[in-house]
């Protein structure tokens, strides 16, 4: 019998290929796994990046508040690069829209310039001579486009808005480097009452954080301007006394937004106190008219009553009507002009301070409260149309049943007198939204009949 063949070095070499085919793939797989690793890691490097510059920390918007509530802010690193690194070009805009016109005029940064009153202040100064800058965030809490037309508006009148957040120190250091405003007027805040609900991040970032900044800036600045602020009459929460004067207890506050302007009036004090900063504190009360807030019932009342939705009236929890110190927007202005007129320098330099400073607080109202209900009536008139009513019980959401304002105070340091009553108020409120929205209707012709101006 023949001697079969020798197979073992073949099975030999047949397992060192094996062998070695496995190493080749394990490096390969090593390599591969390596690159890999860098290149998904490279992605997250440049996706983390890429919503740090475009989106605000998720301590700002909290998951629960949805989409169409949370508030757009440009981050800290977009409004340096873009504002604060504007180059010359910006800092020309910046210098001109700041310069006063007149002698002695004022150099007043105001906050919040794209809002209400802020951007009615801003064209009453600058109508004046006084220089102007206007700064503002533009966030949607509500409608981005109604602030961009305010925008337009005031750049017809050489008002130039810096876009940007109070929390950016450098933006805010870059412009009090640029101008050595004499006054500012502090109008930015997270407003409305029920959204605390909703989104209350956003109120402490706003009218705590972005006031402490702001202060911080100011403090330091050289010299240090004055600062006319805005609080709310809402700081007397629970108060019963009436009509409310300034030396009423707001130690109880009834929501998170007026939580917010107390701890700015505490805020104020600390640093009127250390650092000698010359601090006006202003509660407005009900503040309505052109321009308006969307968010503001007036406002609202109207447009649903045009388009035929039905109105919420509310009713205390003992069955009485909920009324309200409802201010016209010019009598505002003019108390605001008149705190910045009369407000006294500041005594601290760089930060040190030496000597005591004015401090004060003013109540702005129209020391007229008016039940909804009436508001509702004249609206009816003004728009020639019957309001579909729905009368319930006011729920628990921060809102008070009434103000009244006592502007003593005001009147005897600084000439303040309301001289706008609600339905003159309404009429002028009631022209413009007709204009600016474009509503064509038999509104348009009783308007038009009045005379009145906006």
């Amino acid at each position: 019998m023949p001697t079969p063949p020798d197979t073992s070095k073949t099975l030999k070499l047949e397992r060192y290929n094996n062998y070695l085919r496995k190493i080749h793939s394990t490096k390969l797989i090593t390599a591969s796994s390596k690159l890999l690793f860098r290149a998904t890691l490279l992605i997250a490097l440049i996706l983390i990046l890429f919503f740090t510059i475009n989106y605000p920390p998720l301590s700002d918007t909290p998951h629960h508040v949805p989409p169409h509530h949370r508030l757009h802010h440009h981050s800290l690193l977009s409004t340096s690069l873009f504002s604060a690194g504007g180059g010359a070009a910006w800092e020309k805009q910046v210098r001109l829209s700041s310069t006063p016109r007149r002698t002695n005029g004022f150099s007043v940064l105001v906050t919040g310039a794209a809002g209400f009153v802020g951007s009615h202040c801003s064209l009453a100064l600058k109508k004046r001579g006084d220089g102007v800058l206007g700064l503002d965030n533009f966030n949607n809490y509500y409608d981005p486009s109604l602030k961009r037309a305010r925008q337009n508006l005031l750049s017809k009148h050489q008002v130039f808005i810096v876009e940007g957040d109070l929390n950016d120190g450098p933006l805010l250091t870059k412009l009090f480097d640029v101008v050595p405003f004499t006054h500012v007027l502090h109008l930015a805040a997270q407003a409305g009452v029920r959204y605390a609900m909703q989104n209350p991040q956003s109120y402490i970032s706003s009218n705590i954080a972005g006031f402490v900044n702001l202060l911080e800036v100011a403090k330091a600045a050289n010299p240090q301007p004055s600062i006319v602020w805005a609080s709310s009459s809402s700081v007397y929460g629970l108060n019963t006394e009436n009509p409310f004067s300034e030396r009423d207890r707001t130690d109880q506050p009834a929501s998170l937004y007026a939580a917010t302007k107390k701890a700015g009036e505490e805020i104020a004090h600390t640093y009127n106190h250390i650092y000698g900063l010359s601090l006006t504190g202003l509660r407005f009360f009900t503040v309505y008219g052109p321009w308006g807030r969307p968010d503001m019932a007036y406002f609202f009342f109207t447009k649903d009553i045009l388009q035929g939705k039905s109105i919420d009236i509310y009713k205390t929890h003992d069955q009485k009507e909920v009324a309200r110190d409802f201010t016209y927007i010019d009598d505002v202005v003019k108390g605001c002009l008149g705190a910045l007129d009369t407000a006294e320098k500041s005594t601290g330099s760089g930060g040190k301070k030496k000597g005591a400073a004015q401090l004060r607080v003013y109540n702005l109202g129209n020391t007229s409260p008016v039940p909804v209900g009436r508001l509702v009536s004249i609206l009816e008139g003004l728009l020639s149309t019957k309001a579909k009513k729905h009368v319930i019980t006011m729920p628990r959401n921060g809102d008070v049943p009434f103000t009244h304002a006592n502007v003593t105070l005001a009147f005897k340091d600084f000439g303040y007198k309301p001289t706008t009553d609600l339905s003159t108020g309404l009429r002028k409120f009631v022209k413009w939204y007709i204009s600016y929205y474009g509503i064509q209707s038999k509104t348009r012709k009783g308007s038009q009949a009045t005379g009145e101006s906006g």
